[in-house]
């Protein structure tokens, strides 16, 4: 009762002072009870935060499963529904992982190997840092002391310790740099065999909507996603190893508790800046996006120069590249200023709030006597601040470093999802999936149940249709079901109007389209060569149009040279071009400008008789051509024993055929033995009689005249 009186008596000033002695000496009797409680406190939060965010995950999850299965009711639909959000959910990390096995194989792998080299670098830099840190406060103190002896033998080890940590720094860069090559180029492989295998590269163009710019992803976005994962390695792995081996020599010094409620502010204010970041992830995403439909455009104008230098067109395509350009540079511009705002509010937290927080906590061993440690003289104290400053400082910067990767790792969830979303398509096109915008007037209900349906291909050696609906990737059903039969030595004509079916027909022998019921009985793809109008002419040698596709290492393990070749092209009368160049076979040129539309069809041919398949499809490959020339193509075609299929539109070629097929562009067809003669004579026959015909009225209006005199 006494002492309480006594301590009522005491000024408020005093009271207070003896109320906090009172609790710092509790605090100090009971410091390791009280931070082992703090720390178990610490462990079971964050492990409720791990289990939080793995449900939210899943949740998440969920819900865009089901968001997929009800506006996904068939294979093919419109695009016209919202697009997926880019965010740092169970499916980024999904894809992550996915791209992730990609890129380092397996233990053994190159990429492993510098990861773990790049890891150790990363340990040496922190370790270098901290003896630096402690240096800092060494010379400092031998100033403050005026030991001139000390402060000399320092700044000979500062310059000393100054060799390992710029070879270290360096090597940090070399090995990402060789990790975002290497990532690069297991990917490219990936996606090139994946891309350039089963016809995927036509597929993911002609019968699926969903990747409009595969090039640009392929070149560009795979480049970014390889550099931005290099990157985020060393932006994440050495600041978390910075922050717990500066935080661990700092607890020693102020203390774990003062140490552990200033990191509870700093998550605080970490939190806020995290609620307060933009969607940089999304942003990224639809800025690759504009940037590939900008460069689609420029590629568009660049393969249809010609058509539109003919219609003056220039004008209309100038503003469509400037739309293009604008609404891309629209959105840079709103990313700019969101990072600006976004880059005011996280150098006024890290750099200014965090700062403050720092010092705040350098200084408790200077105010406040820590447990178990020895009293100080001023040049202790000295050394001790500035090493803890210098701690606490690369602490904060590695914190920093921390959050500010948090837009990086965003972005890289664009880079992921746009190279998943390639690979998903890709691997639904291997699948016999396609997601295409129909364009037909028919009922939608009848066109999915055809598009639905998948038709049997069986190889053989005769080509045979059986049912086969002929339907193009939009929708329209050009014949229901299409039944007739070749056999080696059957030459087929196929003739009829635009938009009926004759390419349709070729698209689906070649494998190009999909078929979508009855059953299809062809040769091998080997066994089939298709001459088009216009032909495609490689890069490479004048050689290399010859033996296209094959190589010239192939060509060699044939056992043919370059004097079968000479023969080849003798036949076809090309063999000027061998000396018109001083390199002869080994020339290379843009033969597409080089050679005329005549020369360009003749190659085709010769390519046609180098390759000696069983068929070949010839649509309307003489056209420039004369009558001699043709008749020496298709003679020598069927001596080399090769089985034709024509579309063309010329009566000359009706004489080397001996089958008809007609479609009359109605959904209908006739598929019938040719005579060629008796086609003929009736040809001249319906002429003259359409001739006849043309001048009824003429005659008409004379007999008019006649009878009106």
């Amino acid at each position: 009762m006494a002492a309480q009186s006594k301590l009522r008596l005491l000024p408020p000033d005093r009271t207070l002072k003896s109320l906090v002695s009172s609790l710092t000496n509790h605090y100090l009797a009971h410091r390791t009870a009280i931070s082992r409680t703090v720390y178990l406190t610490l462990f079971f939060a964050l492990l409720n935060r791990i289990r939080s965010a793995i449900s939210e995950q899943k949740a998440s999850a969920l819900r865009q499963a089901a968001a997929r299965q009800r506006g996904s009711t068939s294979l093919l639909h419109s695009h016209g529904g919202k697009k997926p959000k880019v965010e740092l959910n169970r499916e980024f990390f999904k894809n992550l992982f996915r791209l992730l096995k990609i890129c380092i194989p397996g233990w053994r792998s190159k990429e492993l190997r510098l990861l773990i080299s790049h890891s150790v670098f990363l340990v040496i830099r922190t370790l270098i840092s901290l003896k630096v840190a402690a240096m800092d406060g060494q010379l400092v103190s031998s100033l403050v002391r005026g030991r001139g002896r000390d402060f000399l033998i320092g700044i000979v080890w500062w310059m000393v310790i100054a060799v390992p940590a710029t070879f270290t720094n360096s090597m940090l860069s070399y090995h990402q740099c060789q990790l975002s090559l290497q990532y690069r180029t297991r990917l490219t492989n990936y996606i090139h065999e994946k891309y350039l295998s089963n016809m995927t590269f036509y597929s993911l163009s002609a019968l699926d909507d969903r990747i409009k710019n595969a090039d640009q992803l392929i070149t560009v976005d795979v480049s970014k996603f390889a550099n931005s994962l290099a990157e985020l390695y060393g932006n994440l792995a050495k600041p978390t190893l910075d922050m717990l081996i500066y935080n661990y020599s700092l607890s020693k010094s102020v203390g774990g508790e003062g140490l552990f409620f200033m990191s509870l502010l700093v998550q605080l204010s970490a939190n806020v800046m995290r609620a307060l970041t933009p969607p940089f992830g999304k942003y990224v995403a639809d800025e690759a996006r504009l940037e590939g439909e900008f460069r689609f455009e420029h590629s568009r104008l660049i393969d249809y120069s010609e058509e539109i230098a003919l219609y003056n067109g220039h004008e209309a395509e100038k503003d469509t590249l400037d739309k293009g350009y604008f609404t891309l540079i629209k959105h840079v511009n709103y990313i700019l200023r969101r990072r600006f705002t976004h880059g005011i509010m996280e150098d006024f937290i890290i750099k200014y709030v965090w700062g403050a927080l720092g010092l705040i906590l350098c200084s408790v061993p200077v105010f406040f006597k820590i447990p178990g440690s020895v009293t100080q003289t001023m040049g202790d104290r000295t050394e001790s601040f500035v090493t803890n400053r210098r701690l606490l400082l690369s602490s904060s910067d590695a914190f920093g470093r921390v959050m500010f990767s948090y837009k990086e790792v965003t972005e890289l969830a664009g880079y992921t999802s746009r190279v998943a979303t390639l690979l998903e398509v890709m691997d639904d096109i291997k699948a016999g999936r396609f997601e295409k915008t129909l364009v037909s007037d028919e009922s939608s209900d009848e066109q999915l149940e055809l598009m639905k349906g998948r038709g049997t291909v069986i190889e053989s050696e005769d080509i045979e249709f059986i049912d086969v609906p002929i339907i193009t990737p939009g929708g329209s059903v050009l014949v229901k079901a299409l039944s007739f039969s070749m056999q080696r030595g059957d030459h087929v004509l196929v003739v009829g109007p635009n938009g009926c079916g004759k390419s349709s027909l070729f698209r689906i022998l070649g494998g190009l389209w999909p078929v979508y019921g009855g059953t299809v009985r062809k040769p091998s793809l080997t066994q089939v060569f298709y001459v088009p109008q216009r032909p495609y002419l490689s890069s490479g040698s004048l050689r290399q149009q010859i033996i296209y596709p094959d190589s010239l290492r192939i060509m060699r393990s044939k056992g043919i040279t370059d004097t079968d070749l000479l023969d080849i092209l003798k036949i076809l009368d090309l063999d000027h071009l061998v000396s018109s160049f001083p390199e002869g076979w080994d020339a290379e040129a843009e033969w597409r400008d080089v050679l005329s539309g005549g020369l360009q069809q003749r190659v085709a041919m010769a390519r046609l008789f180098y390759n000696r398949p069983k068929y070949a499809i010839l649509d309307e490959c003489t056209s420039s051509v004369t009558l001699e020339m043709e008749k020496v193509m298709y003679d020598h075609a069927k001596a080399l024993g090769i089985t034709l299929m024509t579309v063309s539109h010329r009566r000359s070629l009706w004489k080397y055929h001996s089958k008809i097929l007609q479609f009359d562009g109605q959904g209908h067809y006739i598929f019938t033995a040719l005579d060629a003669d008796k086609r003929l004579k009736l040809e001249d026959e319906r002429e003259e009689l359409e001739l006849l015909l043309r001048g009824v009225p003429e005659v008409e209006r004379r007999v008019a005249e006649l009878t009106a005199a």
